[in-house]
């Protein structure tokens, strides 16, 4: 009997369960062969429209993005050594094929003609913005440069693209490979009940008694964050801090220093043959931001409006550190989150563990889901029966007008073989093909929190509950798009420091009184989140804002600097990194720490020179917020703006004019502060 891989078929996410890792490389490797036939036959056409290049283009991108999207997400959510075999070969073959596009002097001449033809072929604007961004795409993977240079560009390529998917498994490796296993419960006093219930199920996962403490993210937050026993504290933070480096309990086993010198190496080097003075201004070819110097300036502009009251808060928190043990004769990294908690808990009678009861998951997902009913005029459904990865993962439709516009898939919970941290990406874009039909855009949207317990549900910390709206702004974003092009449907085409203004957007939501009302239900009584705890809630909102602030300003610092200079050694790397902290930072690591091991947005994600995004998106999400806030929390016209104007737009024009439609002038960096509490000094 022949057995039909499933990479090859129209809709390969029906049967994701079925995907082996022998698959992989067949299927993309048939899928590229066929493509790069059908390009040959494209180009070869005496004359050029939409509809006899874009289109068939947009068709042969959309069947390689369904092959290859599960195998991508898998490799994050269900990682094996098999599977990341199979990742990697077939990452080599893309790598190869994307660049041979991008250098292929027949398919720009052809994308050339048909931008050049625009007006008589009455072209529609978001065609024309997909054209131009097409040919600066060509430019960028060195179409114009000798045959020796563009072979070098290949490699160049190619080897990022093995850093990149290494740099990832290190850190995987590394939190997987330390755990402590303690049987003490006193070990472990000033855990809340919640957070040793996740402990002891993870010991009895594992066949251990007592609790299991590991690397994973809740695990690690809920030690730092409550554990009394300071020597604890240490151990756990000493772990974490330096996971995929050469110090640490694995000492070099998975360590990431040569990867992340060779990566900004080669970086260096594909800019300087692109023309560029450094990588950074490569970057920002594709961004909204002009140059490296701006981006730095905007930084620093930041630093200088939150410095102050950042100095103020830590020494607030070092001087109650101080009162509440004064044994400790050096406030330490591993003392910072500890007690902040236990500040925020005198200061608003108020913490994370107190919240978690009032948001269980389900509760959280219903409110979330109305709130987006309300304002953005969809509706959700459950979808049964469907092919999925983990029992856990959950499957949704979005309805508007009793049909289906968009789908998605919910993996909300922290387990081993998945990779950390929460993120949204995309199974297919919204599509319309040339009989009419419209493939409707379908998403994943990942998390990390602590799993359900027994017969106890998944309760949310109120963090948790912003993180999830985060990921669901990316989600929207994606998902209510009305352009019919694939190359600029949903997030494709979006500036990459404009595409967290929805998700940042989606986060002011959840310290709105009559949101919140929506969101919260003990899960035990069913009761409301009592007005005392809401107010308390709402008045913490800004604990510790301007440090936060700053804490952020130094890591895209950092980002922006390693990428405007030449190559840095493992040295150097640390010593760009410290005179940052020099700069910007109060809080000052101890000299072990390793965070730029672990920094995968800048090494393995898309972020690199491109961290300040962050910043730059949150300027524009709470001003598109502010409008809300003059008309109203649940306006349903505000709603109604920000979607016709952002989330359906896509990547269809230029982000600046999609903001200035929706809110009628360009983006002020006052109502930023205001709502982060910061004083300017």
């Amino acid at each position: 009997m022949t057995i039909t891989n499933p990479l090859l078929l129209q809709n390969p996410i029906e049967k994701i369960d079925q995907i082996e890792p022998d698959y992989v490389k067949p299927a993309i490797s048939q899928v590229l062969e066929e493509n790069r036939a059908a390009i040959e036959a494209l180009i070869q056409q005496p004359e050029f429209s939409w509809e006899n290049l874009m289109l068939p283009l947009e068709k042969l991108e959309n069947r390689l993005e369904k092959a290859w999207s599960p195998v991508s997400h898998l490799n994050s959510v269900c990682n094996s050594n098999e599977l990341r075999d199979a990742y990697d070969a077939a990452l080599a073959l893309l790598t190869e094929y994307s660049t041979e596009l991008g250098q292929h002097k027949g398919l720009f001449e052809a994308t050339k003609a048909l931008y050049d033809a625009r007006e008589s072929l009455q072209l529609s604007p978001t065609q024309c913005h997909i054209l131009k961004h097409s040919l600066i795409g060509f430019k960028l993977s060195g179409l114009h440069l000798e045959e020796a240079e563009q072979k070098e560009f290949a490699k160049i390529q190619a080897r990022l693209a093995e850093l990149k998917s290494k740099f990832e498994q290190n850190i995987l490796d590394a939190t997987m490979s330390w755990t402590k296993n303690i049987t003490d419960e006193k070990e472990l006093s000033g855990l809340p009940e919640t957070e040793l219930a996740m402990l002891a199920a993870g010991a009895e996962a594992k066949g251990l008694q007592g609790y299991l403490v590991t690397l994973e993210f809740p695990s690690y937050l809920a030690i730092m964050t409550y554990a009394d026993n300071r020597e604890l504290r240490e151990e756990v933070y000493r772990a974490f801090v330096t996971r995929a480096s050469e110090l640490g309990p694995d000492e070099g086993k998975f360590d990431n220093s040569e990867i992340m010198a060779e990566t900004l190496k080669l970086k260096y080097a594909k800019a300087k043959l692109l023309g560029y003075d450094n990588y950074a201004e490569l970057s920002l070819e594709t961004k909204m931001a002009e140059s490296p110097a701006q981006v730095v300036e905007f930084l620093e502009q930041l630093n200088d409006a939150s410095h102050a009251q950042g100095e103020q808060e830590y020494e607030t928190l070092k001087a109650f550190a101080q009162s509440q043990d004064s044994s400790n004769e050096k406030f330490e990294a591993w003392d910072a989150v500890y007690y902040s908690e236990k500040l925020k808990q005198q200061n608003y009678q108020i913490s994370q563990s107190q919240l978690r009861p009032y948001f269980p998951v389900d509760k959280v997902i219903k409110g979330l889901f109305e709130i987006t009913e309300h304002h953005f005029n969809v509706s959700f459904k459950p979808i049964s029966g469907s092919a999925l990865w983990h029992k856990e993962v959950k499957h949704f439709q979005i309805i508007r007008d009793d049909k289906a516009v968009a789908e998605f898939y919910l993996d909300l919970y922290a387990r081993g073989h998945k990779r950390g941290g929460a993120w949204m990406d995309a199974y297919q874009g919204r599509f319309k093909l040339e009989n009419g039909d419209v493939q409707i855009p379908v998403a994943y949207l990942t998390c990390n929190f602590a799993p359900p317990v027994k017969d106890k549900p998944a309760l949310l910390t109120h963090d948790e509950v912003v993180t999830l709206f985060h990921e669901f702004g990316h989600g929207i974003h994606h998902m209510l798009t009305q352009i019919d092009e694939l190359s600029a449907a949903g997030i494709s085409n979006v500036p990459w420091d404009a595409v967290e203004l929805p998700s940042q957007f989606m986060e002011n939501f959840c310290y709105q009184p009559e949101v919140i009302a929506k969101l919260s239900e003990h899960y035990e009584t069913g009761e409301p989140l009592p007005q005392e705890l809401l107010d308390k809630l709402i008045a913490a909102k800004n604990f510790q804002s301007a440090m936060g602030m700053l804490r952020q300003l130094e890591f895209a610092l950092f980002d922006m600097k390693i990428h405007m200079s030449e190559p840095l050694t493992i040295e150097q790397i640390q010593q760009v990194l410290n005179e940052t902290r020099d700069q910007v930072a109060v809080i000052f690591p101890p000299e072990f720490n390793r965070f730029q091991h672990g920094f995968s947005h800048i090494f393995a994600g898309g972020y690199s020179a491109g961290y300040y995004s962050y910043k730059w998106a949150e300027v524009l999400s709470a001003d598109a917020f502010s409008l809300f806030e003059e008309k109203g929390v649940m306006n349903v016209e505000a709603g109604a703006r920000f979607r016709e104007n952002i989330l359906e737009k896509g990547g269809s024009a230029e982000p600046m004019d999609l903001f200035v439609a929706f809110r009628g002038r360009k983006p002020e960096v006052a109502p930023l502060l205001r709502h982060s509490g910061i004083q300017p000094a």
